[in-house]
């Protein structure tokens, strides 16, 4: 492919990504890198496969339900690439923790389900410079972002502050339609892909809204804000970032 190119698929071969999640975004995520042709992959993930999961969470079968997510999608990205490094992380991402596991990765993909994961790989990857690509899904509709530090807005640009607990319902308790996890982590890999190769434009500043029910797209422009926590240019800091 032209757009990609040699020295493309070198810098796909070279490069390290860590997918924070082995859930419905991270499943299409791993596979679709594989596939790419990416050198490294650390998948983190805590979590043992639930039957519960297997609806939109391709990375896990039957069979592998009580089992480590981490297990079974290094199993499935082994079967679509076995020349890919697979690092199993099978830790839950925290405050104290998130450096040390983000640190030697190029580029971070944000493929969890809880608000607090969110906040805190944003701000790690801003104290950084790691590019972070953002997604969230909830019923039929999704989101996509990608957060360049120093280049654009982060997460706290757009949401400065995490809400209480239970003023934002949980995916479990709104559901999720598979394929539209599915499609927003396939959006999700071709970030990554840009991102490392280059080519084309990233979503900085941007962000993309995805409904399902009508099979629509809507962008929305996002400005960085010179007061945010994590990485306004005058602020006064409401927020520590880890390991500041």
């Amino acid at each position: 492919m032209d757009v990609i190119g040699t020295k493309g698929q070198e810098a796909l071969l070279g490069a390290k990504v860590l997918v924070v999640g082995a859930g419905g975004l991270g499943s299409p995520v791993c596979l679709y890198l594989a596939a790419a042709g990416v050198g490294t992959l650390g998948v983190l993930d805590a979590d043992r496969v639930e039957l519960g999961n297997l609806q939109r969470q391709i990375l896990h079968r039957m069979t592998d339900i009580g089992a480590p997510k981490v297990d079974s999608a290094a199993r499935e990205i082994a079967g679509m690439n076995p020349d890919v490094t697979v690092n199993r992380i099978p830790t839950r991402l925290d405050a104290q923790n998130v450096m040390g596991l983000v640190s030697p990765y190029d580029v971070v993909v944000s493929c969890v389900d809880n608000l607090g994961s969110r906040y805190v790989l944003n701000d790690a990857c801003v104290r950084l410079a790691k590019p972070l690509v953002e997604a969230g899904v909830a019923r039929l509709d999704g989101l996509l972002f990608t957060i360049a530090p120093h280049k654009g807005p982060c997460y706290r640009c757009l949401f400065p502050e995490e809400p209480p607990p239970g003023v934002i319902p949980s995916t479990a308790r709104v559901g999720i339609v598979g394929a539209v996890a599915g499609a927003m982590g396939c959006l999700q890999a071709l970030e990554v892909i840009k991102i490392v190769t280059g080519a084309g434009a990233p979503l900085v500043g941007r962000a993309l809204l995805f409904d399902g029910l009508d099979a629509s797209f809507r962008e929305i422009r996002v400005s960085s804000d010179p007061d945010c926590p994590a990485c306004g240019s005058g602020r006064t800091r409401r927020t520590p970032l880890p390991g500041g």
